[in-house]
């Protein structure tokens, strides 16, 4: 079969083998994109597509390489070789070329992260308070467009709303239902909307459980105990806490009735939380579904999990590493029990658990569903449960007890504690309209200035994350342009 040939022309199987088309299943997207570009193919798509386009590539490059084959024999040995040495410097440099290019686009990214993580407030306040009325701008803008293009729902929901306003103004027996739905909403969405902002990732988040949702478990639990009874006049109640006239039986409120007591707040804020865990899953949904690179730290955090997961070398990472290869693990094995396995316990790592919802294209209703039910019922009752055993009776004393046989310092701490204790529980025996002198108590005092830190820091966070952003858009467009 060979005779009369050169041993170049002879096609072994180990010259068959590398047409064959590779594993590129269990390989990562981020590799399946670059080795589409590299063969300057489009690189957009879902994995599957990603895998089928680059197995299309190889067999096409196996049958023609069995053409080139044919053609071979009848050529000269000669200019078969020129062709093929030629064909292999062409593939090389375009090869290297890309290489460089990719290796340029990541220092790029990496010089403009940092560069980012300088534009704050207190190191460059011109510049960040500039970028963050330019993203303003833009987010605006994009609302109003949005708005416009989908005009027929905002005139419906505009006539609802005139509709509903008049009936607010109008007289009538039904007035005393429009007060009571005012007051349902109003409570509702101020607790909605105090669990947004503590988990929707603006800025550092504002810990509002710690700030408002605990110390109001904490000052209805106190309540009970002090009244004993859970049936505080309303109004003012929730304003203002205040024991009831009647006189009831000397029965302490069970713990089950405390939680009844808090339930609807609990809860309001528990699927604010959830509503707030949202833009996660939207970002890495979106980015699955169009193919393109996402320059965003929990999508790339999400990518170095699934590149650790495939190492297998899991032994050898950092703990950190394995929490979030677990965490990983569950929502992708489990489904819907475990999202809400991961949204029922306080999980530092959940916006790592909404990113791989939104890549592997979980459908929405089942991972907000979950999420709702692991951070508005379960994980909820775990914590008003907590609150409300530490607030009990009882536990208050021994806790001013212990404080007050600390070394030293001890009994100048307890008389403080002691005093706003009993400060608060005469307020609950202070009739409705009576004017109580308020007196100076460092404990309030230092509470109030903690608060306005927060809230402070907060906005500052919001300002500062608006600025990078714009930075982190300017950048992703200048990208765009080199890779082009």
């Amino acid at each position: 079969a060979t005779r009369g040939r050169s041993s170049n022309h002879v096609v072994t199987s180990d010259q068959n083998d590398t047409f064959a088309a590779p594993k590129y299943a269990s390989k990562t997207v981020a590799w399946l994109r670059k080795e589409l570009r590299s063969r300057e193919l489009s690189a957009t798509g879902l994995k599957v597509d990603l895998v089928a386009r680059l197995e299309a590539a190889d067999e096409k490059m196996s049958s023609s390489g069995n053409d080139v084959h044919v053609r071979r024999t009848q050529l000269v040995d000669g200019e078969a070789n020129k062709s093929q040495e030629e064909n292999s410097a062409n593939a090389g440099s375009e090869k290297s070329r890309t290489a460089d290019t990719d290796v340029a686009l990541k220092r790029q990214r990496e010089m403009d992260r940092l560069e980012r993580e300088r534009i704050v407030l207190w190191r460059q306040p011109i510049t960040t308070i500039q970028y963050f009325i330019l993203e303003t701008a833009i987010l605006f803008h994009g609302y109003l467009l949005r708005l416009w293009q989908n005009k027929g729902k905002v005139l419906i929901c505009l006539v609802l709303t005139l509709q509903l306003v008049w009936l607010y103004h109008t007289p009538g027996a039904h007035q005393q239902y429009v007060v009571f739905m005012e007051k349902k909403l109003h409570w509702c969405a101020y607790w909605v909307f105090l669990g947004i902002l503590s988990s929707v990732g603006l800025g550092t988040g504002l810990h509002t459980f710690l700030l408002y949702l605990g110390p109001h478990i904490a000052q209805v639990t106190m309540a009970a105990y002090e009244c004993s009874s859970v049936n505080f006049p309303q109004p003012p109640y929730p304003d203002q806490i205040i024991c009831p006239d009647i006189d009831e039986t000397d029965v302490t409120p069970s713990i089950w009735a405390i939680i009844a007591k808090v339930r609807l707040e609990a809860c309001m804020w528990g699927i604010g939380t959830a509503i707030g865990e949202l833009p996660p899953y939207f970002m890495a949904r979106a980015a699955r579904l169009s193919g393109d690179d996402v320059d965003d730290e929990e999508f790339e955090e999400f990518e170095e999990v699934q590149q650790a997961r495939s190492a297998g070398n899991l032994a050898q990472q950092d703990w950190s590493t394995r929490a979030k290869v677990a965490v990983t693990k569950l929502v992708e094995r489990v489904g819907f029990l475990g999202i809400m396995a991961c949204a029922s316990i306080p999980n530092p790592l959940f916006d790592l658990a909404g990113v791989t919802c939104g890549y592997l294209l979980v459908p929405f209703w089942t991972f907000f569903g979950a999420t709702c039910i692991g951070k508005a019922v379960i994980k909820m009752h775990i914590q008003k449960l907590f609150i409300i055993t530490i607030f009990s009776e009882h536990h208050i004393e021994t806790i001013v007890n212990l404080i007050g046989q600390l070394p030293k310092v001890g009994p100048s701490l307890q008389a403080p504690f002691q005093d706003f204790l009993e400060k608060q529980k005469k307020k609950f025996h202070i009739k409705p309209g009576t004017n109580v002198p308020t007196e100076p108590n460092w404990l309030s005092y230092i509470f109030e200035k903690v608060l306005l830190l927060m809230v402070a820091y907060f906005i500052l966070s919001i300002v500062n994350s608006m600025a990078q952003s714009y930075h982190k858009r300017k950048a992703k467009e200048r990208q765009g342009k080199q890779r082009v």
